[in-house]
């Protein structure tokens, strides 16, 4: 492998951003003793929003949720979840 280039110096993020977007990182970096890193601590961040949903559909949901043993919200994130991936497929 051919010697690698230094790296800069970054004044901020915006900089560097615009520098990494303009060059090749196999130029500074020798990916080959990369190693994957494992975050097992990291949670999705989430948001929380409003849905309006008819009553019937909502008491459902909760009925479903009961059966299983879990909250009507988590329910919901599975059924969200499973629907954009039959979707994808």
């Amino acid at each position: 492998m051919s010697k690698l280039k230094k790296l800069p110096s970054f004044k901020n993020l915006s900089e560097e951003a615009r520098f990494w977007s303009e060059h090749d990182s196999t130029e500074y970096i020798d990916w080959s003793k990369a190693k994957q890193a494992h975050f097992p601590n990291l949670k999705p961040s989430t948001k929380i929003i409003s849905l309006r949903l008819p009553e019937d559909l909502l008491n459902e949901i909760k009925i479903l949720a009961n059966k299983e043993d879990i909250s009507y919200q988590s329910l919901m994130k599975i059924l969200l979840s499973r629907g954009i991936h039959s979707l994808r497929e």
